[in-house]
């Protein structure tokens, strides 16, 4: 063989070919169809997931307001449903009905009504929509598909026009119950007669079943103008989604309808953000919707329920000011600060990078007078670098577009929303993975800077005689997780103010549970505490002062882990330890003189170590000794649906419970969450680097969730997260001190606690691996109750 070929052979040999980076191009054609934008959004509701928003301070309420709603500033939400109050729990609270009785109508009550007016200030051009998740048990003698149910929808879209200034768009029918095809009818007719302008959807369940009902009855067809759906892409909603891919049905698209993703995501605030770029992308590319609501708007509620993290932002302490925006906020924005509501989806310049899903996937719109036009694109599940060049024409601008991007993948605000250099068309643009990227011809884009104060825990004595409030409002720091309390005029010859528990027969409820009304107060900073309240009974019935709440249960809301002091009216009292399982282990128990009725008598419960003392008019009942709940909320709770009044409400004395900063000897950094998972950083002074023991568990301060080994897994390299406590072996640790510092070992893997390759990096993640002995392994936890 020729030497000098065998020489090339031999060099071609050694030569690495890098594989050729995927392309797509896109022609953005301004003379192709596709169908209406109808805008990007959330959910306030579905329950009580935006309390604590109300009884923020200002500035910071203000400024959470800008991030969620100022064009231009954050999220920019353009479609914005809220939950119609039923006095019942509808995930994580419930809230207040406009008629808790046949006879009764207020809409002042609640804050949904005061965050519509907040949104609509912002975004006059925001759309507003409304949903009922349940509805008192008087309507229609406890049936929720009834022209009773109908008046009452109607009544309260009129009290949105007349006393707050508020069209209301879109309304639906019961959250995720079916439908029945006779009372959409009835609900449409009854738009029609009072002159509501408001377009019906039908029927915010789940699947597209709706669409064939409606083929098969012309009068529902012509009542409900919207199809929406829930969670209609893969995986169920929560942690499990994957939204690879959407669906709808052939029948669906061809109705000559909107079709809505009425309700999506229920995805953690930060680690949601991949899957809601694919929902919102695949939604049309895969299923042709036309809108995207999530849930919810944001996480503003206590510790220990289902759903602390979820949402867009995240707002759990009023008291300090304190809140954080989420990395899903800045994800909606790639399609609110560059689309406007009326736009046209471009058909043929949506679909998927290079033909292939795993790559990413775009959308493109284009403004109804041809002035402007945007293309957003994901690559959340690529691997490698991509180009995409861009076609402009059918009398569209051709002029330089703008490019924003976020980096998916980072845990760095700063890489979220970025403005990158412009491309015209004609030129590639470079997407990296896990990335969203929205180019546009539209200007106005911004990313807001105001920032969110230190944190605190759940300041003591507070003390609340609720003379401060407007009757009919709710009180400050109490979120109702059941039934509805409210201020109102003291009875049983008091003057002045109290708080009523209103409902006063069972709800219908979103979903059916033997729950009574109750009320949380307070964060997982309570340790040792007293809370203490005035109560009168209007009838026969009984209260329960609660202490240490941790956790709840999902379907049955009134199975919680946390003390009972319970009193009736006519003298029984007891303390028990509740549990999620629905077990109530009685500590101790008795009879005093009866209360009675129409009186007012001082009840409280004293949580000291492990002693429970209860009280009545500083008269000790009896005491019992439990050490299960260390720490939690305090709690108000009526046992039957009864209208029971209380006064001077107050938590005070004793002490916090210990925190702890769980420092890494090689690294010197803090055991800290990010989202869901578990990294190592830098001492911020957040609780979110706080940690605390109850029993053989750690449970983050700031969150109230456990640290937790996913699925079980004894896989050494396994990322930890926090997760709702549960009591699994996975969630209980073995602390064992030697030389000074202490190795954290899961009960279940047997696997300690490290940091990934002994990094000294903030964001390093925290693993668990095979036991080395080395310094990544080794902690030192420090008081930290400053």
């Amino acid at each position: 063989m020729n030497r000098l070929l065998v020489i090339l052979i031999l060099l071609l040999g050694s030569v690495v070919v890098t594989p050729a980076q995927a392309a797509t191009t896109i022609t953005v054609d301004g003379t192709q169809g596709g169908r209406t934008y109808d805008g990007v959004g959330a959910v306030s509701g579905g329950g009580g997931n935006s309390k604590l928003l109300l009884d923020y301070p200002e500035p910071q309420r203000g400024q959470i307001l800008d991030y969620l709603f100022k064009p231009g500033y954050g999220a920019g939400v353009q479609l914005f449903k809220v939950e119609i109050g039923g006095d019942m729990n509808s995930t994580d609270g419930s809230e207040p009905s406009h008629m808790h009785t046949r006879n009764d109508e207020n809409y002042q009550r609640g804050y949904e009504w005061w965050l519509m007016e907040q949104a609509k200030a912002r975004n006059p051009s925001i759309k507003l929509a409304g949903l009922a998740w349940g509805a008192p048990g008087w309507i229609g003698n406890g049936e929720f598909w009834s022209q009773d149910m109908v008046d009452y929808i109607v009544k309260w879209l009129k009290g949105a026009r007349d006393h707050h200034g508020l069209t209301i768009d879109y309304i639906g029918g019961w959250n995720e119950n079916g439908w029945d095809r006779g009372w959409f009818v009835a609900l449409k007719k009854a738009l029609r007669d009072n002159d509501l302008p408001t377009l019906v959807v039908g029927a915010d369940s789940t699947g597209w079943g709706v669409a064939d009902d409606m083929v098969n009855d012309s009068a529902f067809h012509d009542a409900v103008d919207v199809l929406g759906t829930h969670y209609p892409c893969d995986g169920a909603n929560g942690g499990g989604a994957t939204a690879y891919s959407c669906h709808s049905t052939s029948t669906a698209q061809n109705i000559g309808k909107p079709l809505w993703a009425a309700e999506n995501g229920s995805q953690d605030f930060h680690l949601g953000a991949d899957r809601m770029a694919r929902q919102i992308i695949l939604g049309y590319v895969d299923a042709k919707m036309t809108a995207y609501i999530n849930w919810p708007l944001i996480a503003a509620l206590p510790p220990g329920l289902p759903w602390v993290t979820t949402g867009l932002a995240e707002a759990p302490q009023p008291w300090s000011g304190k809140f954080e925006i989420g990395k899903q906020a800045w994800t909606m924005a790639h399609f609110t600060q560059f689309t406007r509501l009326g736009w046209k989806f471009v058909d043929s310049a949506s679909g998927l990078l290079d033909g292939n899903r795993a790559n990413g996937s775009y959308i493109s719109l284009q403004a109804a007078n041809h002035s402007a036009h945007s293309t957003v694109i994901e690559t959340t599940r690529a691997s490698q670098p991509q180009t995409v060049t861009f076609n402009v024409r059918g009398g569209l601008p051709t002029g330089p577009m703008r490019v924003y991007a976020t980096n998916l993948r980072s845990t760095n605000p700063a890489d979220w929303f970025v403005r990158k250099a412009d491309v015209s068309p004609g030129s590639a643009l470079t997407l990296q993975p896990g990335h969203i990227y929205s180019v546009s011809t539209l200007t106005g884009q911004g990313k807001g800077t105001a920032a969110s104060p230190g944190g605190g825990g759940f300041p003591l004595p507070h003390k609340d005689d609720f003379e401060s409030y407007d009757l009919a409002r709710p009180a400050r720091y109490l979120a109702d997780q059941h039934g509805s309390f409210e201020v109102v005029g003291c009875g049983g010859g008091r003057g002045g103010k109290c708080v009523r528990q209103m409902a006063p027969v069972k709800v219908i409820p979103w979903q059916d549970n033997s729950a009574t009304p109750y009320a949380l107060i307070g964060d997982n900073s309570l340790g040792d505490y007293t809370i203490s309240s005035d109560v009168m009974f209007e009838q026969a019935a009984s209260v329960s002062l609660l202490g240490r709440f941790g956790d709840r249960d999902y379907w049955e809301v009134g199975r919680i882990n946390a003390y009972h002091v319970k009193v009736a009216s006519n003298g029984a009292w007891s303390i028990a330890r509740g549990s999620t399982s629905g077990a109530m282990t009685v500590l101790a128990s008795g009879t005093r003189a009866a209360l009675g009725t129409n009186s007012w008598h001082t009840v409280s419960a004293s949580f000291q170590g492990s002693t429970i003392t209860a009280r009545v008019d500083d008269q000790v009942l009896g005491s019992a000794t439990d050490g299960a709940y260390r720490s939690g909320p305090g709690g108000l709770q009526v046992g039957e649906w009864r209208n029971v009044q209380f006064d001077d409400l107050a938590l005070t004395g004793g002490s916090a419970a210990t925190a702890y900063k769980i420092v890494n000897r090689n690294s010197g950094k803090l055991l800290s969450t990010s989202g869901e998972e578990i990294v190592q950083s830098s001492d911020n002074g957040s609780a979110a680097q706080r940690w605390r023991q109850d029993g053989t568990a750690l449970i983050n301060v700031g969150s109230g969730k456990a640290l937790d080994v996913p699925g079980f897994s004894t896989t050494p390299g396994t990322q930890l997260i926090q997760w709702t406590p549960n009591g699994g072996a996975n969630q209980q640790w073995t602390i064992s001190s030697a030389g000074g510092y202490s190795t954290l070992t899961n009960s279940h893997s047997g696997l300690p606690a490290e940091v990934s390759g002994s990094s000294t990096t903030d964001g390093a993640p925290v693993v668990q691996g095979n036991a080395t002995g080395g310094r990544n392994q080794q902690w030192t936890l420090v008081p930290a109750n400053d």
